[in-house]
């Protein structure tokens, strides 16, 4: 082999891994001018990441709001104050003697994702000319009021919302219907604790039997929920011994009352009956559903009326091994609202428990509307306003926005 040869196997090996060396630097260089100018044009602000991931989350639905944790912020802001006049005594803590006012200062993070702050008139007027109604217990009003509250501050001229019937918010009415006449949107509430109807037993019930709950017929206001837009939906919290069999009210389907009967099993049947209902009368295309979560009570040492208490809570709990196990009862509303789902209904499972069970802090306590003729006790169930209830609608607010909903002209 001549020298020539040789030199030119040892050159072309090193031109070749030249050649390689020069490809992958250009690439490189090419990416860094590209981000450069990318830079120069637009220049980084991480608000720009946190705006892409709500964004992506509006579009795919990717983000689960309802895992994270809560944090201090000082620059946290209720939607509104106790002067709000939707507001029912009871939930007005602040009125009401409690003079920390730190837990409105607590703001829901979800892991690995941004909450999206309440617009009140963006909601207003995807909501035009349209009707949302609240149907359930009295957690159920509360978190109603709290819509109320936060969406009066889109209209600019408050006194101009009223009540459809002229009644004044009283604890325990029948139904109401808020209108915002700006936007021709009604917001009601309905008290259905059960969703089913109860009422007088049939002939020849056993002798303990002083009521039943009618498992297979919705509550009788169920007429006037026909037409509406966004459904709200909550039981549970008058599902248990105490207001069922343990006070003589028994359980019937037909003609007949099930003595033997327990309150979880009727829960479930009576959820059937709801179901039936929603996919028998209401528009799957443009019946925006949801069903919220049961939502926790912290009575410690007792119950509401064996002394329990819950006024030692001044923060949000941050063990996490003390929280409360999920209720069954929220098993059996996600069963169903899957089912529903599989059907192509727009129905969310609004699940509140996880976030509401750090907050004890949350609670009216002692700080409550005074019941005459009623013992004092604490209250640990229902919520002060402004507070958890507002999140709870934030994260609906979510859901529609992720669904893009709007009502539109009719």
């Amino acid at each position: 082999m001549d020298l020539q040869t040789t030199t030119q196997k040892l050159i072309i090996p090193i031109i070749t891994v030249k050649k390689q060396h020069v490809y992958a630097l250009c690439f490189i260089l090419f990416i860094i001018i590209s981000i450069s100018f990318t830079t120069i044009l637009n220049p980084f602000d991480p608000q720009s990441l946190i705006a892409m991931n709500i964004s992506s989350n509006s579009q795919n639905t990717s983000c689960d709001y309802t895992l994270g944790e809560w944090v201090w912020d000082d620059n946290y802001q209720t939607n509104y104050d106790e002067t709000c006049r939707f507001l029912d005594p009871g939930f007005k803590c602040h009125l009401n003697g409690r003079a920390n006012q730190s837990f409105r200062h607590w703001r829901w993070q979800p892991g690995g994702c941004h909450l999206p702050r309440f617009n009140a008139s963006e909601f207003l007027e995807r909501s035009r000319n349209g009707r949302i109604v609240f149907a359930g217990d009295s957690i159920g009003r509360n978190q109603w009021e709290s819509l109320l509250c936060m969406l009066s501050k889109g209209v600019s001229n408050q006194t101009s919302i009223y009540e459809a019937n002229g009644i004044p918010i009283t604890r325990h009415k029948g139904f109401f219907s808020i209108i915002f006449p700006q936007f021709n949107v009604s917001v009601e509430y309905y008290r259905v604790p059960f969703l089913v109807r109860v009422g007088r037993p049939p002939p020849n019930s056993p002798g303990q039997v002083r009521g039943s709950i009618k498992l297979d017929k919705l509550h009788w206001y169920s007429q006037k929920w026909s037409g509406a837009d966004v459904f709200v939906f909550n039981a549970g919290h008058w599902w248990n011994e105490e207001k069922t069999v343990g006070g003589g009210i028994y359980f019937q389907e037909g003609q007949t009352v099930n003595v033997t009967m327990r309150y979880m099993e009727a829960f479930q049947r009576s959820l059937r009956t709801w179901k039936s209902w929603a996919e028998q009368t209401l528009d799957p295309q443009t019946s925006h559903i949801f069903f919220r979560s049961y939502s926790p009570v912290h009575f410690r040492n007792g119950t509401w009326y064996t002394g329990g208490t819950c006024r030692e809570s001044m923060s949000p709990e941050n063990n996490k091994t003390k929280l409360q196990a999920d209720p069954l009862f929220n098993q059996y509303i996600s069963e169903v609202v899957k089912e529903m789902e599989a059907s192509k209904m727009k129905v969310d499972f609004l699940n509140i428990t996880y976030l509401s069970e750090f907050r004890s802090d949350g609670h009216p306590s002692i700080h409550r509307e005074p019941i005459p003729s009623q013992p004092v006790v604490e209250d640990c169930s229902h919520w002060c306003l402004p507070g958890i209830p507002d999140t709870w609608n934030e994260l609906l607010y979510a859901h529609l926005l992720m669904d893009d909903f709007r009502i539109g002209p009719k």
